[in-house]
């Protein structure tokens, strides 16, 4: 069998990439990493548009092409089932798949307001106020699913798809210094300090600028 190919774009900056790249290593799917120059065509458009469906992250496993960080879900979790991508109760799971496909599709407000930025840090940001109910949805769903589930993360004592969708917004939150209620404070920082998270940030803090800051929001 032909080794997994991962192609990404920036580590700093694009969020897409890191929930492809982190629903792999949920998986437990030995990945080879291709990187598309964030320069490359199409690439910026990624960044501008907030598109969630453009061939970036794409998993290239035999004859086997995906793309869309949820449809790399939906694969790895029917290659791998044993790996607990999603909850085993049918219930859970439903619940699991409708945060995850929210992430997925919505919260364009806080994209465009927070921008992924690894390398940055914001003590204080002036934030555009049609991002507060986004930040505010975010907290709800996180304190329900805690509050359901028992934590530490979104479904209990180990993470699933949802966290790997999620795991882009705590980063933000903590570039930008969001004031956070204290279950999402705590979530946060148990997703900040998941090993596969701190393994991606120490890359991507090591990555060269290839850009300046992007004239538009991203």
């Amino acid at each position: 069998m032909a080794k997994a190919v991962l192609t990404i774009s920036s580590k700093n900056y694009s969020s897409w990439s890191l929930r492809g790249w982190l629903l792999c290593k949920l998986g437990g799917l030995d990945i080879t990493e291709e990187r598309v120059p964030i320069d490359a065509p199409g690439q910026r458009a990624e960044l501008l548009l907030l598109s969630p469906s453009v061939l970036v992250p794409r998993l290239t496993r035999d004859d086997v092409s995906v793309w869309d960080t949820l449809a790399i879900a939906e694969y790895l979790n029917e290659c791998f089932p044993e790996a607990g991508l999603y909850p085993a109760d049918p219930k859970t799971r439903a619940h699991c798949r409708s945060v995850s496909g929210e992430i997925h599709s919505g919260f364009h407000n806080l994209r465009s307001a927070l921008p992924m930025n690894l390398k940055a840090r914001h003590d204080s940001f002036r934030l555009f106020a049609g991002a507060k109910p986004d930040i505010d949805r975010v907290q709800a769903i996180w304190r329900e699913c805690l509050s359901a589930y028992g934590g530490p993360w979104l479904f209990g004592d180990k993470p699933t798809v949802a966290d790997a969708m999620f795991a882009p917004v705590a980063t933000r939150f903590q570039t930008y210094a969001i004031p956070l209620d204290a279950p999402s404070r705590a979530y946060s920082a148990t997703v900040l300090g998941w090993d596969f998270v701190q393994e991606w940030t120490a890359a991507a803090l090591a990555e060269p600028e290839e850009m300046e800051e992007l004239d538009a929001e991203f």
